[in-house]
């Protein structure tokens, strides 16, 4: 008998209602609350909001269950943001496939540097996971840890 496997797939966004939902369910994660501060505008205008950057969503079996944006920052930095799976689908590295789809995109762009924040208390796993994949911690408060990695 064959063994079936889920996989991701990657792509640029192509359902943004799928994509408000998504960020919306992560905004809901107690102590991130801080990350959200300019929530209502994001979302009130997604298609524009990640422009010169992207919006990728992850889909396993063709249902939308992971998010992760780049937001331009200057002509050589995007800031990565957004990386959320659904928790049902956690646990199967798609975290670690998202993040690898938003440096590729980064690259194919012409950006030569990713950052961002973390909030390690909250993302404990997210944060070990950035570290393995060789961002480097730039700063930290205590509460946020500042992440770049040069592509």
């Amino acid at each position: 008998m064959a063994e079936i496997t889920e996989s991701l797939t990657v792509k640029d966004c192509d359902d943004y209602d799928a994509a408000i939902a998504l960020i919306r369910e992560y905004s809901t994660i107690k102590g991130a609350e801080k990350c959200f501060v300019s929530l209502d505008k994001e979302l009130a205008d997604l298609k524009t909001y990640y422009e010169g950057g992207a919006l990728l969503l992850g889909y396993e079996a063709d249902k939308p269950i992971a998010t992760i944006a780049l937001k331009k920052t200057d002509d050589n930095t995007v800031e990565a943001k957004r990386l959320y799976i659904k928790p049902e689908y956690r646990g199967k590295g798609y975290a670690r496939d998202m993040m690898n789809a938003m440096l590729a995109k980064a690259k194919e762009l012409g950006f030569s540097e990713v950052n961002f924040t973390t909030m390690p208390a909250v993302m404990e796993i997210g944060y070990g996971l950035y570290k393995r994949m060789g961002f480097e911690e730039t700063d930290n408060d205590g509460k946020t840890a500042y992440m770049r990695m040069k592509l």
